[in-house]
């Protein structure tokens, strides 16, 4: 029996592709590279759509992304890596949503596969290519992995939570400006 197999080989191709596009993603909302907008435009961007503060969105959802994005590649601390990815993907599907499923209408389609594929890796393991497995698996326990989970999940929970929250107030009051006490339509006067 070889040192590895077919699972492995396919666990390290999803890691360094999932892995790679989640960091690079990142990158550009953290110092601006492959075209992003760095923390002050991504934190214009993410006050746009409802997540504030700005700036501190910005730096979470790009460490999110980023840190998860390296660590999936490098098969290191798998079960908060895919969790932290799966965690920002939630946040990019929400501001999504509104435009339906398919990427091309501007959908949640990429970033939703983005964090189950993450989530998926998380739950798998990352395969005998990787650190964990180097280490000896000291960061990648079959606890880890409701744990990271639980994390996640409460933190994404509140901030999408307070994000539609935020939005939902925001919309109620541009439709009351369009209506007097009554109800009656103003119609902008």
């Amino acid at each position: 029996m070889t040192a590895f197999d077919r699972r492995d080989l396919g666990l390290l191709l999803l890691r360094l592709g999932v892995g790679g596009v989640l960091a690079a993603h990142g990158t550009q909302k953290l110092f601006g590279w492959f075209g992003g907008g760095g923390i002050s435009g991504t934190g214009e961007f993410m006050e746009s759509v409802g997540y504030r503060p700005g700036r501190a969105s910005a730096v979470a959802s790009g460490l999110a992304e980023t840190g998860g994005g390296t660590l999936l590649a490098l098969g290191l601390a798998t079960p908060a890596a895919g969790a932290a990815a799966t965690g920002a993907m939630a946040g990019a599907s929400a501001v999504h949503v509104p435009n339906g499923f398919f990427a091309q209408s501007g959908g949640y389609e990429h970033a939703a596969s983005l964090g189950l594929t993450a989530a998926g890796l998380a739950v798998a393991g990352p395969g005998r290519l990787s650190l964990d497995h180097a280490l000896g698996h000291t960061a990648n326990r079959g606890w880890m992995v409701p744990a990271a989970f639980a994390t996640t999940a409460a933190a994404t929970l509140a901030v999408v939570g307070m994000r539609n929250k935020r939005l939902q107030r925001q919309q109620e009051g541009e439709q009351g400006e369009l209506f007097d006490e009554q109800g009656t339509p103003t119609y902008g006067d």
